[in-house]
């Protein structure tokens, strides 16, 4: 045999354990060399899977950090609930409440019912009116209904009856304290 093929048998023996043609023809030397070569492929597959499981694992990590700081940015926004006085629609009616005048009181009490029906769409409740939606309510979910219920009737007589219902200064600011309950009950003021 000359070097070179003394120096390609030898290679071919010390990657595939190759040793040349044998005397039983070549389908067992290309036998062995596919199963050497099947053995490569099956080691370079399991090395690939480890590395695409190793990215997968990066990748789940990283969209979850992603998801995250996405939740923070776009969350629902929380507003921290009015405090008395800050809501200038309350200050109006504490400053008509506290009038001598009973058109003031009458129009302090129809404001209240007017704030009391904005908070009760803003909770998703839907109707025609207050009386409506306060209908839809459960009572387990409502823990001031009914003061809610109470007052709306006394803004129900001031509005149908108008300056004919007689309506004193206590059962006015009864009727604000219990709008107040609500409105406190749900942090509208």
């Amino acid at each position: 045999m000359s070097g070179d093929q003394v120096s390609i048998g030898s290679l071919l023996q010390q990657i595939f354990g190759f040793s040349g043609p044998s005397a039983t023809g070549g389908f067992d030397t290309i036998a062995h060399l596919a199963s050497s070569a099947w053995l490569w492929i099956s080691v370079v597959g399991y090395l690939l899977s480890i590395v695409a499981l190793v990215i997968i694992i990066y990748a789940t990590i990283r969209l979850y950090e992603v998801r995250k700081r996405e939740d923070e940015y776009y969350g629902t926004l929380v507003l921290a609930p009015e405090r008395a006085g800050s809501s200038p629609r309350w200050t109006h009616i504490q400053t008509l409440i506290g009038s001598t005048s009973p058109s003031e009181w009458r129009e302090a009490i129809i404001e209240a019912d007017i704030m009391l029906d904005d908070m009760l769409t803003r909770q998703g409740y839907s109707g025609e009116g207050v009386g409506e939606k306060l209908r839809q309510v459960e009572r387990s979910d409502f823990a001031t209904l009914g003061d809610a219920q109470e007052a709306h009737g006394v803004r129900n007589r001031v509005a149908h009856q108008g300056s004919a219902y007689d309506l004193s200064q206590t059962l006015a600011q009864r009727t604000i304290a219990r709008y107040e309950a609500v409105f406190r009950e749900f942090g509208a003021i």
